[in-house]
């Protein structure tokens, strides 16, 4: 009978049916909930929105909508950061097999390579017009970096407006800090309702996928070499990769969500969550896409609105105020007193 209930609510605590809502808002609102109202949902039993009241064990009581919070967008960055991983890891094999590829080349099913090296700027320039030319349904395009310069801007910009002339479509990625950049704004102005964007806290390395047959991806650190991809195999990888990102990323045109907890801004959680990870300030910076300075500032306000008077008490304060992922959030009203 239980797992017959179970089946009619698949969902998670991020899109809850009618009436798990119901149940859960009215539980929120009074504090607890009789047992026997949430017979119906036992989905919120199920994700640990509701458990029994220690007290009473005829009552069932709320997690609060903080920690709820907290869990979820700690789940979408567990997700976000396992695609990350993944990509790495297949952009590493690719570069290996391309290697051991030198005599005996890995050819694409329709003719031609499968896997080809562009060596310099011009050879990567000449492969994305001739890609943008034979386009005629869609682009998908991962941008990392922050802030948009418009000198990268300008330099695609007579293709984008080409892929606009013929009517095709364009989704692109961005990290949350490309928000703040006028010439990326300005850009999505000009190209109108032809392009969508959407934007995470941290993106993978560049990717441009023409009409899902053909792919470029970065193959050295300064980006003056590239890998372009036409295996198919290959390419559904990672448009897979970039449907997921994308199913995750917020609209360009709708706000970051609220931390749930009193002065501590959207991006201050990532910066708490990634140095919870251990991870150096350079490093978290280059991930988020901003200057290690901006970084730094980040963190000097973490320490001073979670009451931390070293790097060490930092973390412990980020883990005390679910800062760090594990949901253990103490209310708002207390983080600054910890």
């Amino acid at each position: 009978m239980a797992g017959r209930r179970a089946e009619q609510h698949p969902h998670g605590a991020d899109r809850l049916c009618e009436a798990g809502d119901r149940v859960y808002e009215r539980a929120v609102r009074r504090g607890r909930v009789p047992r026997v109202e949430a017979e119906a949902v036992p989905c919120l039993l199920e994700l640990a929105l509701l458990h029994p009241d220690p007290d009473d064990m005829d009552w069932l009581v709320p997690t609060s909508p903080q920690e709820v919070m907290t869990r979820l967008l700690r789940g979408v960055y567990d997700e976000v950061s396992e695609s990350q991983r993944r990509v790495g890891s297949a952009v590493a094999a690719f570069e290996w097999y391309a290697g051991l590829g030198r005599s005996q080349a890995l050819a694409a099913p329709g003719g031609g390579s499968a896997v080809r090296v562009l060596d310099g700027l011009s050879r990567i320039q000449a492969a994305m017009d001739e890609a943008t030319q034979a386009c005629t349904t869609e682009v998908l395009t991962v941008q990392p970096g922050g802030i948009r310069r418009e000198a990268e801007l300008t330099e695609g910009l007579h293709r984008a407006l080409a892929l606009r002339g013929r009517g095709v479509r364009m989704r692109d990625l961005y990290t949350h800090v490309a928000r703040h950049g006028q010439g990326l704004l300005n850009y999505l102005e000009l190209m109108g309702d032809t392009v969508e964007a959407r934007t995470l806290d941290e993106v993978i390395d560049r990717l441009i996928l023409f009409d899902r047959t053909v792919a470029f991806i970065p193959a050295n650190a300064d980006r003056t070499m590239a890998l372009e991809l036409r295996h198919p195999a290959l390419v559904e990888y990672l448009v897979t990769v970039f449907e997921r990102l994308w199913r995750l990323a917020i609209p360009l045109t709708a706000p970051l969500p609220d931390t749930g907890i009193e002065g501590i801004s959207h991006r201050e959680q990532s910066i708490a969550a990634l140095l919870a990870e251990g991870h150096q300030d350079a490093v978290i910076a280059e991930r988020l896409g901003i200057s290690v300075r901006t970084c730094r500032a980040h963190i000097a306000r973490l320490s001073e609105t979670l009451g931390a008077a070293s790097r060490t008490q930092l973390g412990v304060r980020i883990a005390q105020a679910g800062l760090d992922g594990s949901g253990r959030g103490l209310p708002a009203a207390r983080d600054a007193s910890l």
